[in-house]
């Protein structure tokens, strides 16, 4: 009798954890700019459905080769996002980018238009579907590798859309001739990149007018909080170190931090949780966050 007393205690318990848990709702999001519909993962904290108060959002951005449902599958911890949005009362958004979208309107490929549709299109149908802060207060962007780099990229040509970006071993420098990678992988990408940004070596350099690395003095005139990070093991470590030297040299203030590890999803596991604790502390400066 015992043991079915603490059988039916530890079913209630389960039962319990599951109910009061974020919700992961999957929607479709159409872009007029790429003639296609796109789907991103909207992870919304417990309490949203008990409150009427509009709600902060974080868009979070996969790297390249993944996709918008990365954050919830490839994380060691698959309650991870579940478990950041009740902490902080956050929405979280996992919008699309592609394998390599780069999160920009491309100057060579009409079809590819990116920063349209995150800053446009994605942010227009999550603000019209769920309660959320309408404006920069409530609005932060962080990512991967590819990710991290639209993040910034994305925040730092739209200052009216966030008020804080991050990045985490972020593509920061867009020339792979700037990675510490082997000359097999650089062959490989070549034509990936390519195909959005030109050949290399060519005018007008797609590649360097792309890259937040050569942004420092842009994102100095801006008033969005950034937070930086990186594994000193990482082959974007370079980039990483090159973007704060120049924002140190120019005076822009910036969060940045190296860790031990690489380009792995153990690392941005233990990321997420500090771009997260910077985040709410900026938020909370602009009375954007849910009590």
């Amino acid at each position: 009798m015992k043991l079915f007393r603490l059988f039916l205690m530890a079913i209630f318990l389960l039962q319990g954890a599951l109910t009061f848990a974020a919700k992961v709702d999957s929607l479709d999001i159409p872009s007029a700019a790429m003639n296609r519909t796109y789907k991103a993962a909207v992870v919304l904290p417990n309490s949203y459905a008990k409150s009427k108060a509009a709600y902060p959002v974080l868009y979070l951005l996969h790297g390249g080769g993944g996709q918008f449902s990365d954050w919830l599958k490839q994380t060691p911890d698959k309650q991870l996002l579940h478990n950041i949005a009740d902490q902080y009362n956050l929405i979280i958004v996992t919008p699309e980018g592609e394998r390599l979208g780069g999160y920009l309107d491309s100057p060579v490929k009409p079809d590819n238009k990116f920063e349209t549709y995150i800053t446009k299109e994605v942010i227009s149908k999550i603000d019209n579907t769920y309660r959320t802060i309408r404006d920069r207060n409530g609005r932060v962007i962080t990512g991967l590798s590819m990710g991290g780099h639209g993040a910034l990229y994305l925040a730092t040509r739209h200052p009216d859309l966030y008020s804080a970006a991050g990045s985490m071993s972020g593509a920061l420098d867009l020339d792979p001739k700037h990675w510490d990678i082997a000359p097999e992988f650089a062959a490989q990408i070549k034509p990936a990149f390519a195909s959005i940004l030109g050949p290399l070596g060519v005018k007008p350099d797609y590649y360097a007018a792309n890259s937040v690395v050569h942004m420092a003095d842009k994102m100095k005139e801006n008033d969005v909080k950034l937070v930086i990070d990186c594994g000193v093991d990482d082959f974007l470590i370079e980039p990483n170190r090159e973007l704060h030297r120049r924002l140190v040299y120019n005076g822009t203030p910036h969060d940045y931090t190296e860790r031990p590890g690489g380009h792995t999803w153990d690392y941005w596991e233990n990321s997420l949780p500090y771009h997260v604790l910077f985040f709410s502390k900026v938020l909370k400066g602009n009375g954007a966050m849910v009590q």
